[in-house]
């Protein structure tokens, strides 16, 4: 079939915004850009769609080329398109997020892409319109934790009460009572007792828990309730 010899050709990239969780504080992936323009300045982790490529391949290859996993948690934002974003060609950008475990992922392919993990708070000045790629994928995150229980992929398996309550305080930037906390996420029971306590613990050996998923689908309303309720 003949192509559209007399349309304009338009660069597609896609750029994730990679978040993980260290225990502590939410952190974001960002890359020391090596090439012009803006080359040593910080950026966002991304590719251009290939002529054969679907999407979703696309953002699992650049996922994996930057992390070395497989099978991450992503979903698509929206699609920046503004003339002038990129000063080099007209491109369009399809911005995705991503959450990982942030002790699971291939430490040596991070560096190879000379990567690094940033706290959110501290989070540099990036190119082009990425900062404001960074605020809308921080407030869907912020949308959808409280709805679905994506903020899960930042944690291992099995963890224990005060670990995901350290998740949700980063994710929303707010602190929470610690009796409050435990007791409504535990009233949900969406949490299963693995029946294993934290080893890593220097004080008292705090339970592990795992997210019983199956009951989660039959309880959507329980897990939004309990978010809107402990951070009022």
């Amino acid at each position: 079939m003949e192509k559209y010899h007399h349309s304009t050709r338009i660069l597609v990239a896609l750029d994730c915004i990679v978040f993980g969780f260290d225990g502590e504080a939410l952190k974001l992936l960002l890359v020391k850009r090596n090439f012009e323009p803006e080359k040593g300045k910080w950026s966002l982790m991304g590719g251009f769609l290939e002529e054969n490529e679907d999407l979703e391949v696309a953002t699992n290859r650049i996922l994996y080329d930057l992390t070395g996993l497989k099978d991450i948690y992503f979903e698509e934002i929206q699609t920046f398109g503004k003339v002038n974003r990129d000063p080099v060609e007209r491109t369009l950008s399809v911005c995705f997020f991503a959450l990982i475990n942030i002790h699971a992922h291939d430490q040596d392919a991070v560096k190879a892409q000379n990567a690094f993990w940033i706290n959110i708070e501290n989070k540099p000045n990036l190119i082009f319109d990425h900062n404001e790629m960074v605020n809308v994928a921080l407030e869907r995150l912020r949308y959808k934790a409280a709805l679905h229980p994506i903020g899960f992929e930042l944690l291992p398996e099995k963890f224990t009460i005060p670990q995901l309550q350290k998740l949700y305080e980063a994710i929303y930037q707010i602190p929470l009572d610690r009796r409050n906390f435990s007791r409504k996420i535990l009233s949900t029971n969406l949490l299963i007792d693995t029946g294993e306590k934290n080893q890593q613990s220097a004080t008292k050996k705090a339970i592990l828990y795992r997210l019983d998923k199956e009951k989660y689908q039959n309880k959507f309303n329980a897990f939004h309730y309990f978010i809107s309720d402990s951070m009022r």
